[in-house]
């Protein structure tokens, strides 16, 4: 477990958001980031259905769930225009922002800062701001629940 505080996230626009969202703001709330790219198979069978059912299900506790497309690869054709066409076919309802693309390097900033393998990657960020847990891949329903239900349980 790490004592850092989590890196502040770069986003250059937000969807499902009456406003930005920083974790600074957020500071004293767990959050649930989730990274997707839409044309990742894992994230859409997999990271951005369990994300929605996390904000879902949690949705009367104070936990701040978070989608942050981060594109890496295949840039032309994840554009926001077409994030928004996903968000709508999806029926994700959760607050996404589009991680900003990063100076001569294929991969975003959020996602550098982060130290991201890829997608999905799935970050839970405790009150105090420091990372509780940095998954790549596909992770578990019931273990997220249980991490889920830790932090919030933490002062």
């Amino acid at each position: 477990m790490t004592t850092a505080i989590a890196p502040e996230l770069s986003v250059s626009e937000w969807l499902n958001a009456a406003a930005p969202l920083t974790l600074a703001g957020l500071r004293g709330r767990p959050v649930l980031l989730h990274a997707f790219q839409m044309l990742c198979p894992g994230c859409v069978s997999h990271g951005t259905p369990q994300t929605q059912r996390a904000h879902d299900m949690f949705r009367n506790t104070d936990l701040q769930v978070i989608g942050l497309h981060s594109v890496f690869e295949h840039h032309e054709a994840m554009k926001p225009v077409s994030l928004k066409a996903f968000v709508h076919e999806n029926k994700l309802t959760f607050p996404i922002g589009v991680d900003t693309p990063g100076e001569d390097t294929p991969i975003p900033v959020t996602m550098a800062s982060y130290g991201m393998r890829g997608t999905p990657t799935m970050i839970l960020i405790r009150r105090n701001g420091t990372v509780y847990h940095h998954g790549f891949g596909q992770q578990d329903d019931m273990a997220v629940g249980a991490m889920i239900a830790s932090v919030l349980s933490e002062p």
